[in-house]
Order: structure tokens, then sequence, then C-alpha cells
């Protein structure tokens, strides 16, 4: 029996030999996540930098099979110490101090840590910075050096995690000033950053290649250090450096610079990028009578990504619902009739301007307003965040008007022609495109210049998709492309449409699909966040009955909570909150569908208010019955399920119908995020043809008919249980 155990040991032997060998001849790199120009994510979601290119050559040299991650500086210097990775390759300094654990290679870049501020900062010298805060990377060289100095120039410092959380924290004002390696600061100028370097780089040492000390992948940094020393005598070492750290124009450039002359073709990174937009702008952006977004901002981005040769994908969730979208990463850039305002050039890159906008006063046909003088004691109506807020903010105490915002046109000319509001300030452009829909309005003030309209990106993010749209734009305009979408929106002749849509059955006729396609995501997030809510309602509802104090602490707190914050709140933090929040914290980008955020939303909402009802219900059954069913000793789950329950949920049932009318109607409250339901295709249509009265009728009709069947199902339901 030993023999024929130890003929099967050795007929094994060869394939674990085999499997250990391929193992061992993969080397495990671990390096930063973001390090820029080190390590960092480019846009087209790959890691590229300084280290990445030189460890893959000493690969290509040594003939290694790396398998290189980043997971941070702190969590890659513990993962070689626990023997999770065999090496760290992070721009990592070579200390004594470092000797101690690490074996460290020879040094493959000098590194200088140098003191940034914002560009509007003043500090110049050490001595300025006394009584200031300090901003530094955790377990750095420059934190080493400012901790030596402290003292003497009486600053304090702040730690940080990542450099990302760093420069956010400059940006707000949390920290005066910024300590970072001199080649890291370079690269977020050359990207645009708001920063500036005042001060003379100060030497702290090298960066070098680790293993762990006494470990058996020692042999790796003779390794590197051959293969270095022959990138060296090459010049692929100086190559790769010179790659990543070669200025790339003014630092104080808002816009990145561009590597391929204007009017020529870019290279895109991505298979397609989604694009953002208003959904009702018209005529930058609206639907057309065949329900497609049209419009000179639709027009010309198509056109830029056809001449540049790149794909887009473009999404119409609102103006705020689109710069939110951008700033979590779930949208990659925005065209949305948006000026260029230097508020917003701190959070976005903006491209050349294809659109120079008047902003132009607008009162009702028979009003008697002919000057901004006649506005005294009334109120004007204006769409938030636009530069025509923006002029009516610095205007009012001169003129003695007061503001009404809207988050939408067709709802602020409402306004006017209800008499909520004397006049209203909008572009021009969209002005006239309203008046030639048949809004009885007149301009009688000229227009006031209110700035320059582009295409965005999140700062520092997508380059290359600013380079592509500007030579796009350069084609269009030399082409005479570009004139010919401006001409066809912004013509004096008006388009006949196809059908009449003043009237009820015009719009109905019209309209018939979107609004189906609309009632079709209303129905589907009613049913499916009720069916979630049910059963959060029902675990929340039974723990706040519990004999078990902790568990009636748990459900009180969730109840509070949800029910204590607006839904419209619950939504937009789910949906742009949580993924900001991630990507500040991992650098991660994480969108989160807009229905699935709405689903989230509702679900927890309404899972809120029906725990209440379970507990209701439970308590309404008279309280000798519990007592009675444990005197005789039955116990309390068998008597929860058999005796309590039963009764409960025949008293339940009502309110779980009335509560179901109330989610189906808070289905409108998730268009605040861009979700495409009935209310929000209503507000499209109304956007376009401005037919309100109508409009809001027949989506009032809709809702009517589809919770009075829901309803009467309903209630069939709960006789049919009883």
């Amino acid at each position: 029996m030993k023999k024929k155990f130890l003929a099967v040991l050795l007929t094994l032997f060869p394939f674990f030999a085999l499997g250990a060998t391929t193992q061992a001849d993969t080397v495990k790199i671990v390096s930063d996540t973001a390090y820029a120009p080190f390590e960092f994510k480019d846009s087209d979601q790959t890691y590229k930098g300084i280290d990445v290119d030189i460890i893959n050559k000493v690969a290509e040299i040594k003939g290694w099979d790396i398998d290189m991650s980043f997971p941070g500086f702190d969590a890659a210097v513990n993962a070689v110490q626990a023997g999770q990775a065999d090496a760290i390759m992070a721009g990592m300094t070579k200390t004594s101090e470092r000797e101690k654990v690490f074996t460290m290679s020879d040094t493959y870049y000098d590194t200088k840590v140098v003191i940034a501020t914002t560009k509007a900062n003043t500090i110049s010298k050490y001595e300025q910075l006394k009584g200031k805060k300090v901003g530094v990377k955790t377990g750095t060289a420059a934190q080493r050096f400012l901790e030596k100095n402290k003292d003497k120039y009486g600053f304090t410092l702040k730690t940080f995690d990542t450099g990302d959380l760093m420069y956010n924290s400059l940006s707000a004002g949390d920290v005066d000033a910024v300590m970072d390696d001199q080649p890291v600061i370079e690269y977020a100028i050359n990207q645009g950053q708001n920063l500036k370097i005042s001060m003379k780089g100060e030497a702290v040492g090298s960066f070098a290649f680790g293993v762990k000390k006494g470990s058996k992948h020692e042999h790796l940094v003779t390794e590197f250090n051959e293969a270095l020393a022959q990138m060296k005598k090459d010049g692929s070492l100086d190559e790769i450096i010179n790659k990543w750290t070669a200025s790339k124009g003014s630092s104080d450039s808002a816009v990145p610079e561009t590597s391929t002359p204007a009017g020529q073709k870019a290279s895109p990174t991505k298979d397609k990028y989604i694009i953002a937009s208003d959904s009702s702008f018209a005529p930058f952006v609206f639907q057309d009578d065949s329900n497609q977004y049209t419009g000179i901002d639709m027009e010309l981005i198509k056109a830029i990504a056809k001449d540049q040769g790149f794909t887009v994908e473009v999404t119409n969730p609102g103006f705020d619902a689109a710069i939110n979208s951008v700033q979590t990463g779930q949208a990659d850039g925005i065209i949305a009739g948006m000026s260029v305002t230097d508020a917003r050039k701190k959070t976005f890159d903006y491209s050349d301007p294809y659109y120079t906008a008047n902003s132009i006063l607008a009162v009702k046909d028979s009003s008697n307003i002919k000057s901004y003088e006649e506005l005294k004691g009334k109120t004007v109506g204006v769409k938030t965040g636009t530069a025509s807020q923006t002029f009516l903010e610095e205007n009012k105490s001169k003129y003695g008007y007061s503001i009404k915002t809207f988050s939408d046109a067709a709802s602020m000319y409402d306004s006017l022609n209800t008499g909520s509001v004397a006049a209203v300030m909008d572009d021009e452009p969209v002005v006239k495109y309203a008046i030639k829909q048949g809004k009885k309005l007149k301009t009688p003030i000229e227009g006031t210049p209110s700035g320059q309209v582009a295409f965005a990106v999140k700062k520092g993010s997508n380059p290359e998709l600013i380079e592509m749209f500007n030579n796009g734009l350069a084609n269009l305009k030399e082409s005479g492309k570009y004139q010919e979408i401006l001409d066809k929106y912004l013509a004096s002749e008006e388009k006949e449409s196809t059908v009449d849509e003043s009237t009820i059955w015009g719009l109905l006729q019209n309209n018939y699909q979107e609004l189906l396609k609309g009632l079709g995501v209303t129905i589907a997030l009613a049913l499916i966040s009720f069916a979630i809510a049910m059963v959060i309602g029902i675990i929340f509802g039974m723990f706040s009955v519990s004999p078990y104090k902790p568990l009636r602490w748990i459900a009180e707190i969730f109840v509070d909570v949800i029910r204590g914050i607006p839904l419209m709140i619950v939504a937009a933090f789910i949906f742009w909150g949580i993924p900001n929040l991630i990507e500040s914290m991992t650098g991660q980008q994480s969108p989160i569908n807009a229905f699935v955020a709405g689903t989230i939303a509702l679900s927890l909402n309404a899972g809120a208010y029906i725990a209440e009802i379970v507990r209701g219900g439970i308590q309404a059954v008279p309280v000798g019955q519990m007592e009675a069913s444990r005197s005789l000793g039955i116990s309390y789950s068998k008597t929860m399920s058999k005796i309590i329950l039963p009764q409960a949920t025949k008293i339940m049932l009502p309110n779980f119908v009335n509560q179901f009318v109330i989610a189906l109607k808070d289905t409108t409250i998730v268009s605040a995020i861009g979700l495409a339901e009935l209310f929000k295709t209503g507000k499209d249509i109304i956007a376009r043809n401005y037919q309100s009265f109508r409009m809001y009728a027949i989506l009032a009709v809709l809702y009517l008919i589809i919770i009075t069947l829901l309803t009467r199902l309903a209630k069939r339901l709960e006789k049919r249980i009883k």
C-alpha cells in the first residue's frame, strides 16, 4: 500500500512542480493608485506613467511575466511586507528607515519636493506659511521635510491618504498650500489644475524598486539593477522620464493643450463617449415632432464626432443632472448651451466656444415695460445657473426688482403667461424660438452680452475629447457646416409641424409613443420599488415590535432617518452623492444607473412607511392574545405567525393599497435625477411646443386612469385575502 501511495506521489510530482514553477515565474508587482506622472489611470481606464513604463521595460529585458496591481501606496507597502506581493514600484523614496525592511534597488529617479498653492495665492516663501495649514501625503519624503521644518516656520500639517483628497482640500480652501514631488505637481499643472509653484524645490532623495528584506524575491532587485543599468546606457530610461515630465505648455491655460494642429484629426481613447445634455433648451436641445432630441447642440456634437471619427451616445437628463453626471463620471462630457464662467472653470475644462450668447428680457405682448427701471417692485423669472441669472443678480439692487428662479424654460414661460412674474430673462435664441412657437412675447430692451457657450469635460479628464471637439469645430467652420447648423435653428423662417399640437388630439397623435414609453417606466418603477419596499418594511416592522431592544432601536433609527429626509434628496444622494464619495475616497468612478438609483430611493422611502404600517397592524391586535398564547407555552415566533400576523394582515391591507398609490405618485419626484418617466416625458414635450395646459391635462388623466385601475385591482385582491 505504501509503495502504491509513493508511486502516485511520484506520478503527480511533475504536475505540482510545474504549477509551482508557473506561479513563481509570475512576478506580482504592486503600486500606488493615483500618483501622476508615476502611475495613474488614463482616460482609457488603463494605468500608465513612469513607474509602469519602467517596470514593463525591465520585464521585457529580463523576461519577467508580471502581474501589476494598484491598491494604493500604503496597501502596496503592506502587501509586500505580508507576502501578498513580490515587489513594489510606486515612486518610493529610498531611505535608511525603509532599507531596514526592504531590499531596494539602485535609484531610477532623483526627486525634489515643492510647495504648491492655488494661482490666486500670494505665498512665495516658507516664512509666509506661518499660522497656515499645509497638506501632504502620509508617509512621503515631503511629510518628513515638513515635520522637520514646521516649528521653524510655524505652520501646521494636515496629512492625506491620497493626492486627490489633498488637492481637493487645497481647491476647497481647507489647506493653504500642499507639498508634493515636483514632477507630480508639474504634471497636475500641465493638466490644467489651478496650481502654481512659487518656491524652489527641495532635494529629498531618490526613487527605487523594492522587495521584502530577506525574502526569496531579493534576486529581483539584482535583475532590476542589471536592466536599469542597460536602460541608462541606451537612453531608454531618459526617454521614459521625458515622455511624462516634459512641459506641455503654459500652466495658466484653462484648457488642456492639444497635440494636433487645429482642424486636424485627433485620436479617441474610448470606443464610445457618453455626452450629457439638457432636455429642454430650444433651440440648442429639444425634442422635435418625432420625439427625437435635436437642436444646435445635438447636431453639432454628432457632426464633430463624425468628422473626428469617434462615437458618441447622447443622454438628455436635464441641465443640472447633466452637470452632475459629468462630475460623478456617469458621462464623459457635456454640451448643453453651457456658458463659460470663472466659477465653472474650477471644475470643468472647456473647449473653444461655439456660440456667443446674448441675454434678453422678454415680457407679454400686453406689457408696458420698456426699460429696466420699470421693473422696480416687480418679479423677474430666470433659469437657475444661467448667465442671465448672474446678470439679474448683479443688477437687482440697482433696478429694485426681485428674482424667481426656475429649473426649466417651460415652467418659466408659463409663469410669465399666468402673471406670476412680470418678465423673464433668457438667451436671445431661446426667447426668439419661444416667439416662433406661438408664445405672445416681445423683447422691449436690447440684449446684453452674456458670454460664450462651449463644450466641457470634468477638469483633468478626457483631454483628448476637448482636442477632438476643437479640431472638429475648426473643420466644420471651414467647410461651412457649422454656419449651416446655426442657420437651420436660428433663421427666421418657421418650420411647419406635420401635426397640429395646439389640440389635445394633435398632442396625443404626435406623442403617444413617447408617453407610453414614459408610462411603462413609471409602472415598472412603482411595481419593482414597492415589491422591494414590502420586504424592507416587513423586516423593519417586525424589528419594531421585537422583544429585543437592539432590534427595536435599529427599526426606529431607520424609520426616523428615511422619513426625515425628502425623497428627492435621497434620490440625488444615491445617484450623484454616493458615486462622488466613492471617487473622492478611491479615485475610481462608480456611476449608478438612473433607474436603479430611483428604484433604491423609492424602495427605502416606501419601506420606512410600510414598516410603520406593519408595526401599527401588529399592535392593533389585542395584546391579551399574545399574553394568553405565551402563557400556554407557545413560542413567540409561533404565536406571531399563527395568531397575531393573520389578524394584523387584514388590518394592514387597506394601508398597503394606499401606500402603493403614494409610491406610484412619488415616481414623479425621481425625474429630478434625469429619469425619463411619464412626468419628465411630458415636460420634455412641453419644452418643444409650450402647450403646458393641454399636456398637463393629458398627464393628469393618464395618472388618474392608471392609479384607478391599480387601486381597483388591489382592492379586489384585498377582498379575496379577507
